[in-house]
């Protein structure tokens, strides 16, 4: 029995056909591992919501995702919801790494995920919000990407925490500088 969460055919079908259509490709495997926090980056653009959300379904596994809350109005707010999108009010970002952290403590299977920028402008440094859910909850994280030349979103290796954050960092922006985000370089 896979650990993976899983999603319905349909979804599965749904996201390929929106890859297709977009010209996009999904490389790589997922890991079966019942719970982990995945990133993806760059995040330049609201496309790869789109194709993110699209490869997430192509896949076929669940995933809890951060999406600031002004996307939460009728009808998206049905949609998103369905999706596995949790609004989170950026205005007030108190408890939030705690949360996520009990969150994935107390489910047997959930695959958080969330964009390490925190938006899609330009940033000099990530928020390490995302490495300190992953090694407070004790669960790997899964790197993923979006490289826009060649309209490919990747799945990469799984990173086991340290604690050590700004070597982790390092390590995990270093393993990311080759792909390109929609509307600016490397990461």
């Amino acid at each position: 029995m896979p650990q993976v969460p899983a999603t319905r055919r349909f979804s599965r079908w749904l996201g390929r056909t929106i890859l297709r259509l977009g010209g996009w490709r999904v490389i790589g495997t997922l890991p079966d591992i019942p719970r982990l926090v995945l990133i993806a980056a760059p995040h330049s653009s609201n496309w790869d919501g789109i194709w993110g959300m699209a490869a997430k379904m192509a896949l076929g596994f669940d995933a809890r995702i951060l999406g600031k809350d002004s996307l939460f109005w009728w009808p998206l707010s049905v949609v998103l919801r369905r999706l596995g999108v949790i609004p989170l009010d950026r205005s007030k970002p108190q408890g939030v790494v705690e949360q996520s952290i009990e969150l994935i403590r107390q489910s047997p299977q959930l695959w958080f995920a969330l964009a390490p920028e925190g938006t899609r402008k330009p940033v000099q440094q990530w928020k390490a919000g995302f490495l300190k859910i992953a090694h407070g909850a004790g669960v790997p994280v899964l790197m993923a990407y979006f490289h826009y030349p060649d309209r490919t979103i990747g799945i990469g290796p799984l990173f086991h925490t340290t604690g050590d954050l700004p070597a982790d960092m390092a390590a995990i922006r270093a393993w990311y500088r080759p792909w390109q985000g929609k509307n600016r370089g490397t990461v």
